[in-house]
C-alpha cells in the first residue's frame, strides 16, 4: 500500500472513531437527560379492570357464542371492606342511616383532584342532612395518605390499592375515574355519576336523594328525574 493510501485509510479510521464517539456521547447525554426528567406513572384517568371470563361449553371446552353480560349497577351498596387512611378497616355499611356519596378517585387523576373542593363543600353544606362523603382511592397507600393530609381532605378516605378494582367492579363501572355513587339513608343506590362531578349536577342529585329520604318521591321517579336533569345539564355545559 502506498503512503498516500495508508494515510487515507488512517484518516477514514479516525473519522469513524470520531463519529462513534459522538454517537456514544449523544446517547449517554440523552439517557442522563431522560433519567433526570420527572417520570409520569400514569397519563390518563383510566384504570385496568380484570377481563371478564367468557362462558365455556362443558361438552366442547370451547367458549360459548355469547360473552358474559357486563356487570350491573347494584340496587344496594355492595359489601365493601377497605382500610382507611386512619388505619382502620371500614365497611360502606358503617354509614348506613345517612345519605352517602361514594367517590372513586386517584391522586394521579386530574379530574378527580378537581372534584375534591366540591366534595368538601357538599359535606359542609348538607351537614343538616348528615350527608357523608366517602372517598375510595384506587392508588398507592403512601400517595393517598400524603395527598389527603396535604390537601386537607376532611371526609373518610378508604384505600383500594388491593381491593379497589374489586370495588369498582362491584358497582358495574367501566375503566374510568372519577365516578360517584349516591345512596339514600337505606343504602339504596339512587344514581351513579361517571366523570367529573359538577356543582349543579350534585345539587340536582342530592335534592332528589333528600326527597327520597323524606318519602315525598319514589326511587323510580327520582332516578328518572336525575337522568333527565343530567342530560339537560350536560347539554348546557356543552353549549356553554
Amino acid at each position: 500500500m502506498s503512503d498516500q493510501g495508508a494515510a487515507s485509510s488512517r484518516q477514514a479510521r479516525i473519522g469513524l472513531l470520531a463519529l462513534v464517539a459522538v454517537l456514544l456521547a449523544s446517547a449517554a447525554a440523552g439517557f442522563i437527560a431522560y433519567r433526570m426528567l420527572p417520570q409520569r406513572r400514569y397519563v390518563y384517568a383510566v384504570i385496568e379492570l380484570p377481563k371478564q371470563r367468557q362462558p365455556v361449553n362443558a361438552d366442547t371446552d370451547l367458549p360459548t357464542e355469547e360473552p358474559a353480560p357486563p356487570p350491573k349497577v347494584p340496587d344496594q351498596l355492595p359489601e365493601i371492606r377497605l382500610s382507611g387512611t386512619d388505619g382502620v378497616v371500614h365497611r360502606l355499611a358503617d354509614w348506613k342511616g345517612r345519605p352517602l356519596v361514594v367517590n372513586f378517585w386517584a391522586t394521579w387523576c386530574e379530574p378527580c383532584r378537581r372534584e375534591i373542593p366540591l366534595l368538601k363543600a357538599l359535606r359542609r353544606e348538607h351537614a343538616a342532612d348528615r350527608l357523608e362523603i366517602v372517598g375510595i382511592a384506587v392508588d398507592f397507600p403512601d400517595d393517598v395518605r400524603k395527598y389527603a393530609q396535604t390537601h386537607g381532605i376532611d371526609y373518610p378516605v378508604l384505600i383500594g390499592d388491593q381491593g379497589g378494582l374489586a370495588a369498582v367492579t362491584a358497582f358495574g363501572v367501566d375503566t374510568v375515574l372519577p365516578f360517584s355513587v349516591f345512596a339514600d339513608r337505606q343504602g339504596r343506590v339512587v344514581t351513579l355519576k361517571v366523570g367529573e362531578l359538577h356543582s349543579d349536577e350534585a345539587k340536582l342529585i342530592l335534592d332528589r336523594v333528600r326527597e327520597v329520604d323524606a318519602g315525598t318521591l319514589t326511587l323510580k321517579v327520582a332516578r328518572e328525574q336525575i337522568s333527565e336533569g343530567i342530560r339537560h345539564l350536560r347539554a348546557s355545559h356543552t353549549s356553554g
